[in-house]
């Protein structure tokens, strides 16, 4: 029994590590799935002569580029542009138009294909549904020059029929120029994209909430969850993380206001409030020939808008969510 006592517990077989899958070599992938990567060619091609390519001009931002010159004979000054921006006049109050315009956006253009979204899902006659949602697309495929010229006959202080509609409202005879007035300028803006953008924008939340799982529905009815309820506790969570994903995106572009819908709207009464920064860079860049220093504000922009990312990424991590990346 002494012997017994003394023999070492034998130690249990160690496991056998599963083999690796051979490597197969590149040239062998690449001719095996030949169809996906031609496929791919062209949105790689795009990205990197229309991206990728046209990102050595950058340099020019940190230079006195003159046209004769070429990027290697102008000469370089360093952070001058910038100091200019940043030390200017004008960047104050260009800043102040962006990030107004910006924070309407998110709070109004933003948040309505969401709202908009819940409310078709609530529909339970399918023909209603795809009716509404066929005739709300609609806009988003008008060009910003359509949209600017309904605009202006739909507020033109002669015949402009919201604008006779708000003179009987308000029982004022006199004639207001809205497409002329600084106050009204960024409510026509915020007003044209929520008409344009918010049935295209329902698409993806619309995808979302077509993932739900009944069952989850069933189960809150059983509870005695109405729909509002059902809507709050259901709906909401499970397209959560899709809404967290579109505002970090939005949050890259919170600087870029879109430069061809204020351009059409800018007018020299109101411009005091509705020059942005892509505005500015085509004023300065364009019509100007100041291409450096337009350069270094639309440089400024980027870079802003790849930190506003991180960090909105970041928060949303820090708040439990799923980041982007």
């Amino acid at each position: 029994m002494a012997t017994d006592l003394a023999t070492p517990p034998k130690a249990a077989p160690k496991a056998k590590k599963p083999k690796r899958a051979d490597k197969v070599p590149l040239g062998t992938a690449v001719l095996r799935y030949r169809w996906l990567y031609l496929m791919l060619l062209p949105g790689v091609a795009y990205f990197v002569i229309f991206k990728y390519l046209p990102m050595y001009g950058v340099t020019i931002a940190f230079q006195d580029y003159l046209p004769f010159l070429g990027y290697s004979g102008s000469p370089w000054v360093g952070l001058k542009h910038f100091e200019q921006l940043f030390s200017g006049p004008d960047f104050a109050r260009l800043l102040a138009n962006t990030l107004i315009l910006a924070a309407l956006h998110i709070l109004f253009v933003f948040t309505a294909p969401v709202i908009v979204a819940l409310m078709l899902n609530e529909l339970r006659v399918n023909i209603l549904k795809r009716s509404i949602q066929s005739l709300i697309y609609i806009p988003h495929f008008l060009s910003w020059t359509i949209v600017a010229a309904l605009t202006y006959v739909l507020f033109a202080a002669d015949f402009g029929v919201i604008a006779a509609w708000m003179r009987d409202l308000l029982g004022d005879t006199t004639k207001v120029d809205y497409m002329a007035q600084e106050q009204w300028f960024r409510e026509i803006v915020i007003l044209q994209q929520l008409w344009k953008m918010t049935g295209w924008g329902t698409i993806i939340y619309l995808a979302a909430l077509a993932g739900v799982d009944p069952n989850l529905y069933e189960a809150a009815r059983m509870d005695g969850a109405g729909r509002f309820r059902q809507m709050w506790h259901v709906t909401l969570p499970a397209i959560r993380p899709t809404v967290v994903v579109m505002a970090i995106l939005a949050s890259g572009n919170l600087l870029d206001s879109g430069f061809e819908q204020i351009w059409l709207m800018t007018t020299s009464l109101n411009r005091e409030v509705a020059e942005v920064f892509d505005t500015y860079v085509y004023y300065a860049g364009v019509q100007n020939g100041n291409f450096s220093y337009s350069t270094a504000v639309g440089l400024f922009k980027g870079v802003a808008g790849v930190i506003l990312i991180f960090g909105s990424n970041w928060l949303a991590k820090r708040m439990g969510q799923r980041g982007l990346f």
